[in-house]
């Protein structure tokens, strides 16, 4: 393909993109397809002779389309939203036209530098303290990660070799796997599964401790269980807080953890995934009171800040640790620059990384900060709009506080009742949910997901719930 048959192709697909986001809510959410109905859709073999375009173009509906589940109808409310933008995904193609890998400076030195400074641009937008900021002038600074989970193992990692260095130190007479077999993590009994896979795959013990009774880890919890494991004969080294838990977005209490941290000496990683993002907005920030007390902070702006998948973000504040464990320096990758800035193939796990740093650019940019506080405050207000409705109903509850954008309700009765319902609400193919069960309470979670979501569609989507709820106890 040449220059002129892309530049008509990617208008096609510019004008396909437009007309299939801006009519999205038109499609029916979740695709009625069953496993396998993709490959009699398509030949035995790929083509030997190049097709045009148009034939592509042409079986994007009849093979793609008819297989999907529309993250971003409004009429989506299941796990948490995936970040979606016309900058964003402008800025992916510009990505994927200069196909850079950007794995030391030298690779693309604006794919690095750009990075360095809009992870800067993000800090500043969510009030980290400087201390976690490239601009600071120190060592610390920001990385874009592909996930929360790989921040969380990646953190863990660095944990894991600055707690070896101090205490060979200690126990010279130690060997490296009996150190490995007393380390000991610590994290919410509620939070996400990744940590405990950090846990796994790092090769340490990682206790998932039981929270408040309003499902907080706290410190005095936290405490208890490192004395413990002190006594023992163990060594804490790691501790993951969670603000915005994936079953219902509850926020540990870091300022407390922090505390414990600090004085322990153990690395501490903050784990904001989803709701991260609310913290461009001054008046939510209260619920990261402490966190100035982390080592390392994440939250995704694929998640809920207009940024498309993938772009987690990571800072840290002495990278070293991390750099030190993932140190592998081959001649071909050497370059004179080295030292001068980061070369970020030793932040992460993979060797290869895209220029994820447009995305943002591009987003923060042609939307603006003011913009992005709008964006969350509108769907934390639909939110509290849909638990309105669900409160005004006798015949519904609250599961959790709703502090950012999501629901967690219930009818009022047993697990049955509620799965009946869930199973109801999907069935007539309107909307779409995710339940979650927490101390063997199962309920309903509504997230508000797309950036089309109006009052309207709270409405539709309630009015769905309720309908599948009078199925329900007419069947009763």
């Amino acid at each position: 393909m040449e220059a002129k048959e892309f530049k008509d192709f990617a208008k096609a697909m510019t004008d396909y993109i437009a007309e299939y986001l801006e009519n999205i809510r038109d499609r029916q959410v979740v695709p009625s397809v069953k496993p396998g109905y993709l490959r009699p859709l398509l030949p035995d073999q790929a083509p030997v002779k190049p097709e045009p375009w148009t034939a592509v173009m042409d079986d994007i509906e009849r093979v793609v389309m008819s297989g999907v589940t529309h993250w971003h109808s409004p009429r989506f409310h299941a796990y948490f939203p995936t970040a979606n933008s016309y900058p964003a995904i402008v800025a992916d193609m510009l990505s994927g036209a200069i196909a850079c890998i950007g794995f030391t400076w030298i690779a693309s030195p604006a794919c690095t530098e750009l990075e360095v400074v809009m992870l800067d641009w993000l800090g500043q937008m969510i009030g980290l303290p400087d201390e976690f900021l490239a601009r600071s002038g120190g060592e610390a600074g920001g990385v874009i990660q592909g996930t929360a989970s790989e921040a969380t193992l990646v953190a863990l990692l660095g944990a894991k070799a600055r707690v070896m260095q101090r205490v060979k130190e200690q126990h010279p007479e130690w060997t490296e796997f009996e150190i490995l077999s007393k380390l000991v993590g610590y994290c919410n009994k509620q939070a996400h599964s990744s940590v405990e896979r950090a846990g796994l795959l790092g090769g340490v013990k990682l206790r998932n401790l039981k929270p408040d009774n309003k499902r907080r880890l706290r410190g005095d919890i936290l405490k208890e269980a490192i004395d413990e494991d002190i006594r023992n004969g163990l060594i804490p080294f790691y501790v993951v807080a969670t603000l915005g838990t994936t079953s219902s977005c509850t926020f540990d209490c870091l300022d407390e953890i922090g505390d414990v941290c600090k004085e322990r000496d153990i690395w501490l990683h903050v784990d904001a995934a989803y709701a991260g993002s609310a913290f461009i907005c001054p008046e939510y920030r209260y619920l990261m009171k402490g966190v100035e007390k982390a080592d390392s902070f994440n939250f995704n702006p694929h998640k809920w800040m207009l940024v498309t998948f993938d772009c987690s973000a990571m800072w840290l504040k002495q990278p070293r640790w991390i750099v030190d464990a993932f140190n592998v320096d081959p001649l071909y990758l050497k370059h004179d620059q080295q030292g001068s800035a980061p070369d970020y193939r030793h932040w992460q796990i993979p060797l290869g990384r895209r220029f994820r740093a447009l995305k943002l650019w591009f987003v923060l940019r042609l939307y603006g900060i003011e913009n992005l506080q709008k964006h969350i405050r509108k769907h934390i207000a639909l939110a509290h709009l849909f638990e309105k409705l669900c409160l005004e109903d006798e015949r519904f509850e609250i599961f959790e506080e709703v502090t950012m954008g999501l629901v967690c309700f219930r009818m009022k009765g047993n697990n049955d009742i509620n799965e009946e319902l869930l199973r109801r609400i999907n069935g007539r193919g309107k909307i779409h949910l995710v339940p979650s069960k927490i101390d063997d309470i199962y309920f309903l979670r509504l997230a508000i997901c797309s950036r089309f979501s109006e009052e309207s569609d709270i409405h539709v989507s309630w009015e769905e719930v309720k309908a599948a709820a009078d199925e329900v106890l007419a069947q009763k």
